[in-house]
């Protein structure tokens, strides 16, 4: 195809082939296989084989007549300075990390139109909808749900007070004395539905019972040794509470004073259970955590862990089935709970 691509050197030929085969760039790569299908394919027969326009080939193959193997690199490589530069990334993340309100938009949440508006406003580069796409990934930006919060009731000096208090506790703990971090946790019957890999195509069916049932664990988990404690019942209530702490009064038969760590539920402060602590003469003794402060109760990471690995998506069709797994789930989990769980306090 002498009148398309110029004859070449048989050691010319063998460098591009050379290059080919060690590119990695994929533009580049494509325009030396057109030039390398030249040397035996008419340019028809060249687009028809790498399912390319005619009008690519005769392109390439006029910048490779006229530059050589130079002709073949991408020209947009002159074409200056990148429009998403450090300082445009720098502000794009800026803009995803906060809301569209304060920029003026009446919108609670960010669409990439209003980001490239707004990126052009503030940084005065005008950059498009797909390479914006391209920014968002390379600053590593995901569309997912936010967290929900709310107002703390307590000043943030109240709150790191209390917290310093229990971890004080828990570093000057008296010999004998046990601490334990204590919480309740719901099992239904009608499965949470969660993520699962899926084939492509496809969509996994969880069957639903219809007709929910609900039982109740109370946990209290050991922060020295990670030894798991738990009673079940059919209703959450004091009474629930009431079965845990008598529960560990027998495990720790041995130990002059329990500290139980825990949050405000209104079950762990109601008037039975006020009445119960006083008939166990002190050897109970509960320690409020600040609250809205689930991280602080070592507890809460093992419930996480029995939904992940139970209750999710589960296809039980009774309770006692559904709760035979909880508690095969439990006694598992309670030979690792102190590795699995259990932080040094901060």
């Amino acid at each position: 195809m002498d009148g398309i691509i110029p004859h070449l050197r048989f050691a010319d030929k063998q460098k591009l082939l050379r290059r080919l085969r060690e590119c990695r760039n994929a533009g580049l790569k494509t325009r030396c296989l057109i030039i390398v299908n030249l040397f035996k394919r008419t340019p028809t027969e060249t687009a028809a084989a790498l399912h390319l326009a005619r009008s690519t080939v005769y392109r390439v193959a006029a910048r490779f007549r006229q530059f050589g193997e130079w002709g073949l690199l991408d020209r947009r490589e002159d074409n200056g300075q990148l429009k998403l530069s450090e300082h445009v990334l720098a502000e794009l993340d800026r803009l995803v990390r906060d809301m569209p309100e304060n920029y003026g938009w009446p919108r609670p949440t960010w669409t990439r139109e209003m980001l490239a508006v707004t990126l052009r406003q503030r940084t005065g580069v005008r950059v498009h909808v797909a390479t914006l796409s391209r920014a968002l990934a390379s600053i590593r930006a995901r569309r997912a749900r936010p967290r929900p919060t709310v107002g703390y009731p307590w000043s943030k000096p109240r709150k790191n007070r209390r917290l310093r208090a229990i971890r004080r506790l828990l570093a000057t703990l008296p010999r004998g004395h046990v601490a334990v971090y204590a919480d309740e946790v719901d099992v239904h019957l009608n499965p949470k539905i969660g993520l699962d890999w899926m084939g492509y195509g496809q969509q996994k069916e969880v069957l639903t019972p219809g007709q929910n049932e609900k039982r109740y664990l109370a946990g209290a988990l050991d922060a020295k040794t990670g030894t798991l404690t738990w009673v079940d019942g059919e209703r959450k209530n004091s009474l629930l509470f009431i079965a845990l702490l008598q529960r560990l009064l027998r495990v720790y038969a041995d130990a002059p004073v329990i500290h139980v760590i825990l949050d405000n539920y209104r079950i762990h402060k109601s008037q039975i259970t006020q009445r119960a602590l006083a008939a166990f003469d002190g050897r109970i003794r509960l320690h409020f955590l600040p609250p809205y402060c689930p991280n602080e109760n070592k507890i809460e990471r093992l419930w996480q862990d029995l939904h992940a690995a139970v209750t999710r998506n589960h296809r039980c069709r009774t309770m006692s089935h559904l709760m035979q797994h909880v508690y095969r789930f439990l006694k598992r989990r309670e030979r690792r709970a102190a590795r699995l769980y259990l932080k040094p306090a901060a």
